[in-house]
């Protein structure tokens, strides 16, 4: 009904396309300038982005490099102080009946050394008048038995006191380094849980096992009375000269100087001490029978001559009396001595 002329159409259709491109060129140099702003802003806020993370890993780079330098100067200051104290001599007495857990002062430990030498000289006069004409003095090579008395009073007064400190000293280091490592599991626990590091430390001081909570003892009280906690941990290598207690001081310096997460530090090093305590008790098992052959080889000299003076007394009598016996005797305490010192040094090891 209603016909549409096809050139009627045509011109209308050319008409919209004409009207559309004069729009276009009309508008274009808006649209284009609209498209710039956006790209540039998308740039801007990228380059925005980028310099925030390159500003924040420059940051961690920077702490982590100042981080670094504080270990490499705590490792630094504290290798400088273990030569030092390498160079100082032996801890006086009084130290050392400390890292012994005696309470003694050090005239009680002189005044007990001569009342030592004074009972072995009492005891020996006593034995030697009532023995004098036993046949075993004929075979001393000294030219009085008052001479040996006086020589056992000497070694009784002078060393056995040393070497009862020796062995309580190695004692208690002993019993240190078994419950030191759970002492540090209780630390680890306590921060974990939200105590600051001072109440951990006053934890294992008041509910600790000997000796691990003298020492801590110690430590706590010279916080109390402003020491740093730093300085005090390193304060126990004085009383405790072992190895896991620098260490201990090592973990807390770099801790208060450089900060990080210390019941992760803590929970690293008692798994340490306890692969070292491992580690030293194979090799103890390992060592155990060369140490037994030393013991038995070194012994056995000593056993057959008392054994052979006991039975035989004449027939041993020259090697004492006789000035060849002397040289014998002489020369093979010398070698002895380098033996027993060559098997020492080839069955102990330092982990």
């Amino acid at each position: 009904m209603f016909g549409f002329d096809p050139t009627v159409l045509a011109i209308i259709g050319l008409a919209a396309i004409a009207a559309a491109a004069v729009a276009y060129g009309v508008l274009f140099t808006e649209i284009e300038a609209q498209q710039k702003t956006t790209t540039r802003y998308k740039k801007v806020k990228a380059a925005e982005t980028d310099t925030i993370k390159v500003k924040a890993a420059r940051d961690r780079m920077a702490e982590a490099t100042k981080r670094r330098k504080s270990i490499q100067d705590s490792l630094s200051e504290l290798e400088k102080k273990q030569e030092q104290n390498k160079k100082v001599d032996a801890p006086p007495l009084k130290v050392r009946l400390m890292q012994a857990g005696l309470s003694l002062t050090e005239s009680q430990f002189y005044i007990g050394s001569a009342g030592l030498a004074f009972v072995t000289i009492v005891v020996g006069l006593v034995m030697t008048a009532d023995m004098s004409n036993a046949p075993a003095f004929d075979i001393l090579p000294v030219s009085s038995p008052q001479l040996g008395v006086l020589a056992t009073a000497f070694v009784m007064g002078l060393g056995m006191p040393r070497f009862i400190l020796g062995f309580l000293f190695k004692r208690r280091m002993k019993r240190f380094l078994n419950e030191f490592p759970n002492s540090l599991d209780i630390m680890v626990r306590s921060i974990k849980s939200g105590l600051p590091l001072n109440d951990a430390m006053r934890l294992i001081a008041l509910e600790g096992q000997e000796p691990v909570k003298s020492e801590f003892r110690r430590v706590v009280e010279a916080q109390q009375m402003g020491m740093s906690i730093a300085d005090a941990c390193t304060r126990m290598n004085a009383t405790i000269p072992l190895q896991e207690v620098k260490f201990f001081a090592i973990v807390i310096s770099i801790q208060a100087q450089a900060g990080g997460n210390l019941s992760e530090a803590l929970g690293n090093l008692s798994r340490v001490l306890r692969d070292r305590k491992k580690m030293l008790g194979k090799v103890q098992a390992l060592s155990m029978e060369a140490k037994a052959s030393a013991a038995i080889i070194g012994a056995l000299p000593f056993i057959v001559a008392t054994l052979v003076s006991i039975t035989s007394p004449d027939y041993i009598k020259p090697l004492f009396s006789d000035p060849r016996g002397h040289l014998i005797l002489l020369g093979s305490a010398i070698w002895m001595s380098i033996g027993v010192f060559v098997m020492r040094k080839m069955i102990n090891f330092d982990i």
